[in-house]
């Protein structure tokens, strides 16, 4: 899709189709819709007033203007409600142009303006917003139909700010694409059936991302992953025929080489079980196709790391994903099986569909023995978290209260919700073995937390945070903004906190530089 920007008005634009932002309870009678309604011949007005439109957050009314009437080129006006003005946010922007684009299209319409109307606002945040959202509202999870698949485009883009700086208006549609993008790539990974994302086909695609963007990669085999004494990794790994992977990705800003040792460097460590069985501990045969998305913490850093590659932050950033099957066979790992972690801590394995957790605690151990000082890992991790928090908020536990919030606040921007769920250290004694120093699963009580709590035996000496997204990876129902399937949750939000974090830092080198 081409994505254009202008800084005009409506009028002139050449485009089939108009989408305008309406907030709640507006009226036609000044500023913008009054301008609009003259130019659709008193269309807008008669919408309103009928209350045909309230412009309730979700609603729209699609209209054809009159042929040979004074007004915009467009033919076609797509008004859509946004909910309050007070309330509108980024966030709405980006839902408003992903309902845009699909209704749109629905109607074969190839060429649309949108106009989101974020006056007195950040215009290149709007339009970054706006183009963000279209990008992920046209993604369908239709890659391997051969009838009715969705075959209608829409080509070109053009977001409308009348008045904005033009440059600046530019840059945001081009960050909202490549944010877009990259939710999008995060969610055909996690679309892929396990028999075409294998863990050697992940590792292919994570090359493929270093060698178009530019950033370092380096992937772990089972040999180097011995040399490691990566036994937890590989205890996983054990049963299936298809070679585990970890993949280290690296992108260092311009004129920078290397990490200094104490320098502040972040990680995002990603699960990337690309089909999970359970193991031995078999899972029952109901849905368990939907374990092709047990990669989604995988394919999130991989998403996130795309785009960091492009938007070149000024700080450096690790991504790291430890990637293979968990499959029951004569050579599986079993139950009471006793296993050995990078740092030398004994596991004893007491059920194998706790198998995301132990990949995790070798892949976070790497990630500091690389040097980095704070970790955010993710994961499609317990079906705990889905029974205490939905589809709506992902579980975020960690060490570093001022990390957690920064990461909940970085969502909140963006429009995706996390829950702090607490970490206590009585729920640490609900994992301690017998045999071994820790056991991979607590029982039946706090399942999300303990799992949380073994991941911390790994990450001590760093500050840390975990995000537990196994009931916001995948939707079940379509959104009026956003296709059913792999919601891609967590990559703007991790985008938005590197982005904060680099313009943090900015701010603090210029400090520096001012008192010296």
């Amino acid at each position: 899709m081409e994505i254009q920007t202008s800084a005009g008005g409506f009028a002139g634009l050449d485009v089939q189709a108009l989408a305008v932002a309406v907030f709640k309870d507006e009226r036609a009678d000044e500023g913008f819709l009054k301008e609009l309604d003259e130019a659709s011949g008193g269309l807008v007005r008669s919408v309103l007033e009928s209350e045909e439109l309230k412009g309730k957050e979700g609603e729209s009314v699609y209209l054809h203007l009159p042929a040979g009437a004074a007004g915009p080129k467009a033919r076609r006006l797509l008004l859509v409600g946004v909910g309050e003005r007070a309330d509108y946010r980024a966030s709405h922007v980006s839902q408003f142009g992903g309902l845009a684009v699909r209704q749109l299209r629905a109607r074969n319409v190839k060429s649309v303006g949108l106009v989101p109307r974020h006056e007195g606002g950040d215009a290149a945040r709007s339009a970054s917003a706006a183009v963000e959202g279209a990008v992920i509202g046209l993604f369908e999870p239709d890659k391997y139909r051969t009838v009715d698949k969705e075959e209608r485009t829409v080509e070109r883009l053009v977001v409308v700010a009348a008045g904005a700086d033009e440059e600046a208006l530019r840059r945001g549609a081009e960050r909202g694409r490549v944010v877009g993008e990259s939710v999008n790539f995060t969610r055909d990974l996690a679309n892929e059936p396990g028999a075409y994302m294998t863990p050697t086909i992940m590792a292919e695609r994570a090359q493929e991302i270093a060698n178009e963007f530019g950033l370092d990669i380096d992937v772990l085999d089972q040999a180097r992953m011995e040399q490691e004494g990566m036994g937890a990794l590989l205890s996983v790994a054990r049963g299936s025929d298809q070679p585990p992977k970890m993949m280290v990705l690296t992108y260092m800003p311009e004129g920078k080489e290397r990490v200094e040792d104490g320098e502040d460097f972040l990680a995002l460590v990603g699960k990337g079980i690309t089909f999970d069985t359970g193991g031995i501990s078999i899972k029952p045969a109901e849905n368990m196709e939907l374990m092709k998305y047990d990669m989604t913490g995988g394919a999130t850093v991989l998403g996130v790391m795309r785009a960091v590659a492009q938007l070149k932050p000024p700080i450096p950033v690790l991504g790291v994903v430890p990637s293979t099957e968990n499959m029951p066979s004569g050579k599986a790992t079993k139950p009471g099986d006793v296993v050995r972690a990078m740092t030398g801590k004994t596991i004893e394995v007491i059920n194998t569909d706790a198998e995301g957790r132990l990949i995790l605690a070798d892949a976070v151990s790497y990630a500091k023995k690389l040097g980095a000082t704070r970790v955010v890992d993710m994961a499609t991790l317990t079906g705990a978290v889905s029974i205490a928090l939905g589809d709506v908020n992902t579980g975020i536990l960690g060490t570093d209260q001022e990390l957690i919030d920064e990461v909940i606040e970085s969502g909140r921007e963006v429009g995706e919700k996390f829950w702090q769920l607490p970490l206590d250290k009585e729920y640490s004694k609900q994992i301690k073995s017998d045999i071994a120093d820790i056991k991979n699963v607590g029982g039946r009580k706090a399942g999300t937390i303990t799992a949380a709590a073994f991941i911390k035996e790994f990450a001590d000496g760093i500050s840390w945070a975990h995000l537990d997204i196994a009931g916001t990876a995948w939707g079940d129902e379509a959104k009026p903004f956003r296709a059913k399937g792999p919601t891609g949750v967590a990559v703007r939000t991790l985008l938005n906190f590197v982005e904060r974090e680099a313009a943090r830092a900015g701010g603090a080198k210029e400090a520096e530089g001012k008192t010296k």
